[in-house]
């Protein structure tokens, strides 16, 4: 008996789907790994690997806590991003911005919240949603919040920073999109539900 091509896109998506409910919940141990992996990742690119110019700063930390919100829904995402923030304020010497933390969090939420989205659609609606997201999470995040976090507790000039930053956010928002859309449709993200099996079960998230 021959199985079609749809059959097997099918079979494929429903095992993603399976694996995402296996390893979500947030007292698993592997998720709790993966959780820290993120956190780690999110440090390094936005605490070292980063240009920090003031109220602006170019950083690809936030991928790590919004492919934590893909892969592991909005509850890791957003915690990976609290920690992220936390941790990154007190290993650079600085108290942490409560303002500038909810974008942090926020990263990881709205792109889990719009996994439940994916279900069923083919890769170009997939890519509208997680680009939707993500532009949400910018909109509402680094432009309210972190703005508001610059402002009023910094003591930045919102009307000296606030066109910079709209700038800064479309930029970053547009790069985040496509690094973001390049990992989920990768093998990462079977590999990713296979508990970090490179050579088990083939899935993809087409």
């Amino acid at each position: 008996m021959k199985i079609s091509a749809a059959d097997r896109s099918g079979s494929s998506f429903q095992g993603v789907i399976w694996m995402q409910k296996r390893t979500s919940k947030p007292g698993s141990v592997v998720v709790l790994v993966y959780m820290a992996l993120f956190t780690a990742l999110n440090i390094i690119f936005t605490r070292v690997l980063a240009f920090d110019l003031g109220p602006y700063r170019i950083a690809f930390g936030p991928v790590s806590t919004i492919m934590a919100g893909l892969w592991l829904g909005p509850l890791c995402g957003g915690l990976c991003g609290f920690m992220s923030d936390l941790l990154g304020c007190f290993i650079l010497g600085y108290p942490p911005n409560p303002l500038i933390m909810v974008t942090a969090v926020l990263w990881g939420v709205f792109p889990g919240l719009a996994r439940k989205m994916l279900a069923g659609q083919d890769r170009k609606r997939k890519t509208a949603v997680i680009t939707a997201s993500i532009a949400l999470a910018g909109l509402i995040g680094s432009i309210g919040f972190t703005t508001a976090g610059l402002v009023l507790l910094l003591g930045y000039n919102f009307y000296v920073i606030f066109p910079g930053r709209v700038i800064q956010t479309i930029i970053m928002a547009i790069m985040y999109s496509a690094v973001c859309c390049v990992l989920y449709f990768s093998p990462l993200t079977a590999q990713f539900f296979s508990g970090l099996q490179p050579y088990g079960r083939k899935e993809s998230a087409e």
